[in-house]
């Protein structure tokens, strides 16, 4: 039975807007996928509570999706979106622009995770 500290530090967690912080859900489902055997890496740590997440997904034969979450504007949900227009792309193309986003954005996290068939874990 938790405690009432320990559900004081749980409630500290979330956010004003009812969200749980990025670092928490993050962190949770790369322990998950790591224990699961998945290949997942953190390229970049972005801002704890509100950072925004791009993930790419290597096939591991030199093909990559690059997926961004993001706000729908009309739904106001959090949704994965395809960072570039091309679905796939060569891996390098994908580097590249990992690169880019992550001068512009300091606050961003980048996850990579290796899956044959590049589907999104992060996804239910």
């Amino acid at each position: 039975m938790l405690g009432v500290p320990a559900i004081n530090g749980l409630c500290s967690l979330i956010l004003s807007d009812n969200r749980i912080p990025t670092h928490v859900w993050l962190e949770a489902k790369i322990r998950e996928l790591g224990a699961s055997g998945q290949g997942v890496y953190v390229l970049q740590r972005g801002e704890k509570n509100d950072g925004q997440v791009l993930l790419k997904l290597s096939d591991c034969r030199g093909q990559a999706r690059l997926l961004i979450r993001q706000r729908d504007l009309m739904t106001n949900e959090l949704q994965w979106m395809n960072a570039l227009v091309d679905e796939t792309m060569p891996e390098q193309k994908a580097d590249d622009y990992i690169s880019r986003a992550r001068g512009r954005d300091p606050d961003l996290w980048v996850i990579e995770v290796e899956d044959q068939e590049m589907n999104n874990p992060f996804e239910p």
